[in-house]
Formats: structure tokens, C-alpha cells, sequence
């Protein structure tokens, strides 16, 4: 009956960290944390912390870490290249977060990138400049998703070798 519930454990946490890696798709879906929560709940449940699964598992929340930061910090040094007010790019993530839990799971892509258009419109009367903003947002974005995606991987390669490494 162990060695049942171990491989039931095994695959119902890779099933999340596979929704947790897809789900960086949506922006501001906490991908990252759910692969972090399916790692911790692994360790809890079936795994055990032994020395190395506190390593890997310090490895999978420094990369998890980084993997947040990283979604914020890209889209907001995206839109400020393209020219964005800091203020607008403080608006653009607060409208991001607020309208994915009211219209969810599409409003905060609409509000973010809308707030960065209208509010640089507003900002500098100039349609021209306020799309290069919004431009860059995106393109932030898109990086973003880009260096998560492959932070997902590897924090999902380190948990295989954990989960391999100390199969009971």
C-alpha cells in the first residue's frame, strides 16, 4: 500500500507542476507558486527533507523566487524602455492584478496593457508614443514568460532528481 500511495503522490504532483508550468502562460496565474506548493507538499507527504532534498528543495524556492521577480521586473523594464511613467507602469500592475480576479482569467491581460496605453496617452497627448509603450510592455511580457518558462523547467528537473534520487 506504500509504494501505491508514493506513486500516487509522485503523480499527482508532477500533474501540478505540469498546471503550474502551463499556466505561465497566463501572466498573472501563480504558476511558479503552485510548482513550489507541489514541491513542498511532495517533501511533506511522501518524500521526507533529507540533506540533499533541503538543498534541492532551497534550489526549487531560490528559483521559484526569481521566476516571480522576474515576471514584474521584465514587463515594467519593458514598458519603461518603451517609454512608460513609472506611475503608469505602478497602475498598469496593480489594473493587471485587480482584473484578473474580477474578470478572470482575461482581465488583467486586457487592463494592463490598456492602462499602459490610455494613461501614457493621457500622459503625453502623443497616440504614437503611448503604443510604443504599451509595446514594450508586451514585449516584457513575452520575455518574461520566456525566462519563467525555462525557470519552470529546471525547478521541475530539480524535483525529479529529487523524487528519483530518494524513491523509497
Amino acid at each position: 500500500m506504500a509504494d501505491f500511495l508514493m506513486v500516487f503522490a509522485f503523480w499527482i504532483a508532477l500533474i501540478f507542476m505540469l498546471v503550474g508550468l502551463f499556466g505561465l502562460i497566463i501572466p498573472v496565474f501563480p504558476g511558479m507558486l503552485i510548482m513550489w506548493l507541489s514541491a513542498l507538499g511532495y517533501g511533506i507527504l511522501a518524500q521526507g527533507f533529507d540533506p540533499l532534498g533541503i538543498f534541492l528543495f532551497v534550489l526549487i524556492t531560490l528559483g521559484t523566487i526569481a521566476g516571480m521577480l522576474a515576471d514584474n521586473v521584465m514587463m515594467g523594464a519593458g514598458a519603461r524602455q518603451g517609454g512608460a511613467s513609472w506611475l503608469t507602469i505602478i497602475v498598469a500592475l496593480a489594473c493587471g492584478v485587480i482584473f484578473t480576479f474580477v474578470f478572470p482569467p482575461f482581465g488583467g491581460l486586457i487592463a494592463a496593457p490598456l492602462s499602459v496605453l490610455l494613461l501614457e496617452y493621457w500622459r503625453l497627448r502623443d497616440m504614437n508614443k503611448a503604443w510604443q509603450a504599451t509595446r514594450g510592455l508586451a514585449l516584457g511580457w513575452g520575455l518574461s514568460f520566456l525566462v519563467r518558462f525555462g525557470i519552470g523547467l529546471v525547478l521541475i528537473a530539480l524535483w525529479l532528481v529529487w523524487a528519483f534520487t530518494n524513491a523509497r
